[in-house]
């Protein structure tokens, strides 16, 4: 049993690539919706396989590298594809191409990651996940919230997003959610900040993700700014 045990987080990692794999064909099929939700059940994936890993104490680099790869496909590829098909269906041709920088910038910044001693206690730079589920977030939005589709159909807005993508290469420093202890005390800023997210996703459901985002970072850079 503690053998299988060991093996949990590489598998649970593996049906994060799993969910890229399948994604990027429900994309091509035109079920931009459908690889959205398989983005964020590899978002609670590759969350859950660090959190088993540390509970049945199994560390090593072949699961950190197995992550990345696991990473670049689901949080990289996959999107970078998603938006790549929604320009090319507005008629942007050759420019829809622009989308996979968002693939290139997601490889940097894994690769950067790994080798970074600086990013044990904090990102520099917006994580490969957080990117992954904003653009997830916008046909989600368009599937159920009809006063939002707008926005995935409007090329001002997919460019944003291939720019935004860009916070994954950048030095700002925004807060990791690695909790050493649970004491309000110590961890208020990080509390606070979930307690509004948590609203803001029970009143503007799929909508709340790019304001929680924004939110990320401003609570990043205040917390940075206090210390």
């Amino acid at each position: 049993m503690n053998k299988l045990l060991r093996h949990l987080p590489n598998a649970m990692t593996c049906g994060n690539l799993l969910c890229g794999c399948i994604g990027l064909v429900m994309t091509l099929r035109g079920q931009a919706d459908l690889a959205a939700w398989l983005i964020l059940l590899a978002g609670v994936l590759d969350f859950g396989d660090g959190f088993v890993a540390r509970l049945v104490h199994v560390s090593g680099p072949f699961g950190k590298e197995l992550d990345s790869l696991a990473d670049v496909v689901t949080f990289g590829v996959l999107p970078a594809t998603m938006i790549y098909q929604a320009l090319w269906s507005l008629g942007l041709g050759n420019w829809s191409y622009l989308a996979y920088l968002i693939a290139v910038l997601s490889a940097l910044r894994l690769a950067n990651f790994n080798i970074d001693t600086r990013q044990s206690e904090q990102f520099l730079g917006l994580p490969v996940p957080a990117n992954a589920i904003l653009i997830a977030a916008f046909p989600l939005m368009s599937s159920y919230q009809p006063q939002f589709a707008f926005l995935w159909q409007n090329p001002i807005v997919l460019y944003g997003l291939v720019g935004f993508s860009f916070m994954l290469v950048s030095d700002v420093p925004l807060l990791a959610f690695k909790f050493k202890s649970f004491g309000w005390r110590e961890n208020r800023i990080k509390f606070i900040f979930l307690i509004v997210s948590a609203f803001l996703l029970l009143f503007l459901h799929f909508a709340a993700v790019p304001p929680v985002i924004i939110l990320y970072i401003l609570v990043s850079l205040f917390a940075k700014n206090k210390e």
